[in-house]
């Protein structure tokens, strides 16, 4: 059963007694910038020089760095840079510039699956993710609600890497809604297989075929596309409530038959398999490929 940990269960002065450099300033990085400093932590950005983003963070009032020079100030570092950025970011800008006592932390476990954090041992290595976009954790911080997410602790060097987690999260609105702990490897393989098989998958797969079929059929392709987009708006906000079981399931069926379901099972044993090789080998898959600092001049989140 997973534990689910609230504002009550959070020490919020954990994180307000430290520096926090965001590097990063997209959507995620925008988002917990501004949250943790509604919260009373200070913060600095950290991006690269000629950021397109560095700017927009300046007008938020942020001071802004290189990702070394944010690393080397904080105690805290949250990596919120792409993620195909971030193994050679962290490597080349930020880990030779964290010493004992330090944190490095993440909104994403791919980075950390596939080595990037090394063989340090002396800091701390933890994850918060949220489970929305930065625009919603921003969004719903601000109306006083909040955003589910999943932490973890990578590396405990300090003995206290579990409750700073908890309390970074509070500082981001994740408590209020409920964090809940799980482990690096678990975030990682489920966020990729959701976004490969549902969202960047089955649903745009589903939609695309459901208006081809209409559209084949004689029907004008905009009427088409309304109709199919609003009932899927529906069930998605349904989903959101809390009110799956209201769904039309059974004729839904057709479409999710057991071929289907095996080729799920397959996608998700692919995964494990290259996130397996992956941290035996220290190799970065085709998907998800290892770039220079020199390719990230322009990243903002």
């Amino acid at each position: 059963m997973v534990n689910i940990y609230r504002d009550q269960d959070a020490d919020l002065s954990l994180i307000r007694g430290r520096r926090v450099a965001v590097i990063g300033y997209g959507s995620q990085g925008h988002a917990h910038a501004l949250s943790l400093r509604d919260s009373g932590v200070e913060v600095l950005v950290g991006l690269p020089e000629g950021a397109r983003s560095r700017a927009v963070a300046a007008a938020e009032n942020f001071q802004v760095r290189t990702p070394a020079e944010a690393s080397a100030w904080a105690d805290v570092v949250m990596v919120l840079a792409p993620d195909d950025v971030q193994p050679a970011l962290v490597a080349e800008s930020i880990l030779p510039e964290l010493g004992p006592g330090q944190a490095l932390a993440f909104a994403h476990g791919s980075a950390i699956r596939l080595g990037a954090v090394g063989a340090l041992v002396d800091i701390d290595v933890i994850l918060i993710a949220p489970l929305e976009s930065g625009e919603v954790v921003r969004r719903r911080f601000v109306t006083g609600a909040g955003t589910r997410a999943l932490i973890a602790v990578e590396r405990d060097s300090t003995g206290g890497a579990f409750k700073l987690a908890l309390s970074y999260a509070r500082a981001i609105g994740a408590t209020r809604e409920g964090a809940m702990r799980g482990t690096v490897d678990a975030e990682t393989d489920i966020d990729l297989f959701g976004e490969q098989a549902l969202l960047a998958g089955g649903v745009a797969a589903l939609l695309r075929s459901s208006l081809e079929i209409l559209t084949e059929a004689g029907y004008a392709p905009e009427a088409a596309y309304a109709e199919c987009e609003n009932e899927l708006k529906q069930i998605v906000e349904l989903i959101c409530r809390g009110d799956a079981s209201r769904m039309p399931v059974p004729r839904a069926r057709r479409a999710i038959d057991a071929r289907v379901r095996a080729d799920l099972r397959a996608l998700l044993t692919e995964i494990l398999t290259r996130a397996t090789s992956s941290q035996q080998e220290r190799r970065r898959p085709a998907h998800l490929r290892l770039v220079s600092s020199a390719e990230t001049s322009q990243w903002g989140g």
